[in-house]
């Protein structure tokens, strides 16, 4: 079972980066987790496939009632995403004062089906809880194979995190993101190889 991000891996291996525009849409929710001593410790995702990608991700899956999906079904594709996920950085990068910080390999991930749609749900714990006064975390495809839409209604949400912290959320749409272009120094090298980053979302937790 090659699982959605190894058939986007496979399916990479013919977009030249000169040409690089979405070939799947995904749209996102996140949280971002903290300890009840007040580090930040992980990131909750949920990323809903679109409808095409979604099907085509489906073929091959066994099921008991034709068009139902069960976690259960769903549970060697999804075990096979996130293993697969590592090969593109978990398409969040964070950064914790200024530095870069590292995720462990996901925790507590499943797959729905609902509404013709896949929902891929999982945890990326930090390798080190961050105590920082300014987390800087960023969703998106380096490539630009893939679109990442956050929900319009709560996007993003802070879980457990102390009561003076401030969340602050830039789509990639917003004209402060037009009007600034990333360069080398943002979390990715090479050339072509950050072209998605014009395309991030990036949240950003300010805790005085």
């Amino acid at each position: 079972m090659l699982g959605v991000f190894g058939l986007i891996a496979a399916l990479l291996l013919g977009v030249p980066s000169a040409q690089a525009h979405p070939h799947v849409w995904i749209t996102a929710r996140s949280e971002v987790v903290y300890a009840p001593d007040g580090a930040m410790t992980g990131v909750r995702h949920a990323w809903t496939f679109d409808d095409m990608f979604s099907t085509y991700a489906l073929q091959g899956v066994a099921t008991k009632t034709k068009g139902v999906y069960t976690r259960e079904e769903l549970a060697p594709l999804a075990q096979t995403n996130v293993e697969s996920l590592k090969d593109f950085a978990y398409f969040t990068f964070v950064k914790t004062d200024g530095k870069k910080a590292k995720f462990e390999e996901p925790v507590d991930y499943y797959l729905e089906y609902k509404d013709s749609a896949l929902t891929l749900h999982f945890v990326l714990p930090l390798k080190a809880p961050a105590t920082s006064k300014q987390l800087a975390l960023e969703v998106f495809d380096p490539s630009y194979f893939i679109d990442f839409k956050f929900e319009d209604k709560d996007p993003i949400r802070l879980v457990g995190a102390p009561a003076a912290c401030q969340l602050q959320f830039q789509r990639p749409n917003d004209e402060t993101a037009n009007t600034q272009r990333l360069n080398e120094q943002n979390f990715m090298n090479g050339d072509n190889s950050n072209y998605g980053a014009m395309f991030a979302n990036k949240i950003m937790v300010n805790c005085p």
